[in-house]
């Protein structure tokens, strides 16, 4: 008997585990658009009022975590938005704050399965969905009902799940053996690091609170020590985060850090009122009394309402107390000397946000428009070196290529990898454009370098061009920085008036290239140019042209997004 409870009970875990990834997974894609807004406002409250981010920062976190079903995810999102500068530790610690009352959704929905009456009860009903959702994977053509039937399908099999846990449990209350030996662990601490050790080994505080909630109910443990078993969970929950800060940079680590301070604040901060409870009324009252009498008759429904109250009061006292957390982060985590500073890198992205497509998609977008300015860079640094054969700025020009290089690697590298998760319409229509975008930037810096090739054949030759073809020249690199401008304009927004502007200036650029060619020819028979320099001149132009194509086959890849873009 004791095999087959232990069997159902793994099983039960198992279909919880995979339907909670089936919720969070189609429920990011299907709310891809609003964890973008969402997001984006997390990274850009400088503007407001200092209460005013740390309140928007927990809303942000809290609806996230009940969009996605997943606070190990959102923290993870955060820790890597703190790894490349986008979020504060601030903020980044008020979104933590929300994400755990995010968290307590899943519980309540738990409880709500529970209940019911003696006909047709909840847990039932809502195993139903599993059906309906499936039927929609199925048999729909379009992505988005697909997607809503993952999340349907997912809603259902968490409480096929949670129907055989509470099977397990109710054999497991039928031996006596297993309740004598559930009712000698009282010790709270105890139960509160078994709680932590179980959610750590799980890595899922929800399926840790559900399994607590499901013994309460089949009076396998009492409500006192399903109040600590959750507690422990939530400091569980912390590994998820303390593993993704561990392969971070230090301010990664220290939101890391704030997170299992938090959490470990909040367990001690209970556990002090329950102390001072029992000494006080002499041991007839406790935090489990107290939900026995605000929810009587319904122990699944007072689990998952502590639950609840104990993150709200948790983030209630951790809110004023947000600058002293930053504070003890900082100096536990102290900042170390930059040894590899010039080293080529990712600036937005990190492998952990892979975990959270839909983020990691919105981070690729801001690492390509960086490569681009790079890009940009050191098209303007070719044509100061050619047109001055000033070299002070040479280092910078070598460590950018260099960084353009590794750009290219590794975004296409990123992008292969995305490509494997689960994506909307748009964001996959976007990754598939991306790998082209990457190529034709670095090809732009590529130019750069044949440019600066010039320059060196000028400068061996100790010949210079001429004050007409310097204008020229100007004249073209201007013309190519309004290019840039509309192109990013064009690929930031989607905006189709700065693409049709884009194609406006490269038709310049071209007629340009024809009259610096032909200006060029005439110049060289009037014998105002040299002829030694002649070459590199024509070459220049060339080169100068292909950039520009270049930079506008990045705006044009927003016309593979534009059937999109009404819905995203």
């Amino acid at each position: 008997m004791i095999i087959s409870a232990l069997l159902m009970l793994t099983a039960g875990i198992g279909v919880f585990l995979v339907a909670c990834q089936m919720m969070s997974s189609n429920l990011e894609s299907v709310s891809s658009k609003r964890l973008k807004r969402l997001f984006n406002k997390a990274g850009s409250q400088n503007g407001s009022s200092h209460w005013l981010q740390r309140w928007l920062g927990v809303g942000i976190g809290t609806v996230g975590t009940a969009l996605i079903q997943s606070s190990g995810a959102v923290t993870v999102m955060v820790i890597g938005f703190v790894n490349v500068g986008i979020m504060s530790l601030a903020q980044a610690a008020t979104v933590i704050y929300g994400a755990n009352i995010g968290t307590t959704v899943t519980a309540q929905l738990v409880a709500l399965g529970l209940s019911g009456s003696s006909g047709i009860s909840s847990t039932l009903v809502f195993t139903a969905f599993a059906g309906v959702g499936a039927f929609l994977m199925l048999f729909s053509k379009k992505d988005r009902w697909r997607q809503t039937g993952g999340i349907i399908t997912g809603f259902g099999l968490l409480f096929v799940g949670l129907s055989m846990m509470a099977n397990a449990m109710d054999e497991f209350a039928a031996l006596h053996e297993v309740k004598l030996f559930l009712a000698s662990i009282s010790n709270p601490l105890l139960l509160v690091c078994v709680g932590a050790v179980l959610t750590a080994i799980i890595q899922s505080s929800s399926v840790m609170t559900s399994i607590a909630i499901t013994m309460v109910m089949t009076s396998l443990i009492t409500l006192e020590q399903g109040i600590y078993l959750t507690m422990g969970s939530n400091i569980g929950s912390c590994v998820v985060a303390v593993l993704a800060g561990l392969t971070s940079a230090t301010n990664a680590k220290r939101t890391a850090l704030i997170h299992l301070l938090f959490n470990t604040m909040g367990v001690m901060l209970f556990m002090l009122i329950a102390w001072a409870m029992r000494v006080v009324s002499q041991g007839d009252t406790t935090i489990g009394t107290l939900f026995t009498h605000f929810f009587p008759h319904a122990p699944q429904i007072q689990l998952a309402m502590f639950h609840t109250v104990f993150n709200v009061c948790t983030m209630l006292v951790a809110m004023p107390l947000t600058d002293a957390l930053v504070n003890l982060s900082c100096r536990v985590i102290r900042d170390k000397p930059a040894t590899q500073s010039d080293e080529p890198h990712l600036y937005f992205l990190n492998e952990q946000m892979l975990s959270t497509p839909v983020v990691a998609v919105r981070q690729l977008k801001a690492e390509i428009e960086n490569m681009a300015e790079l890009a940009i860079k050191n098209f303007r640094h070719a044509l100061h070196i050619v047109t001055t054969l000033d070299y002070k700025d040479l280092d910078i020009f070598r460590k950018n290529e260099e960084q353009l290089d590794f750009l290219n690697r590794e975004l296409v590298r990123y992008s292969v990898l995305l490509s494997g998760k689960q994506l909307n319409d748009f964001d996959h229509q976007y990754l598939i454009s991306t790998v082209r975008t990457v190529s034709d930037l670095e090809r732009i810096g590529d130019y750069a370098e044949n440019i600066v090739e010039y320059a060196d054949s000028l400068r061996d030759q100790e010949a210079h061009f001429s004050q007409y073809a310097l204008a020229e020249i100007r004249r073209m690199g201007e013309l190519i920085d309004e290019l840039y401008t509309q192109t990013m304009r064009a690929y930031h927004k989607q905006d189709l008036v700065a693409l049709g502007l884009a194609n406006q200036i490269e038709d310049e650029i071209d007629q340009l290239t024809d009259e610096m060619e032909r200006n060029h020819l005439q110049r060289l028979s009037l014998d105002i140019c040299s002829p030694q320099v002649g070459t590199e001149y024509i070459s220049l132009a060339q080169n100068a042209e292909r950039a520009a194509d270049h930079l506008i086959n990045v705006a044009k890849t927003i016309r593979d997004l534009l059937p999109n873009t009404q819905n995203n």
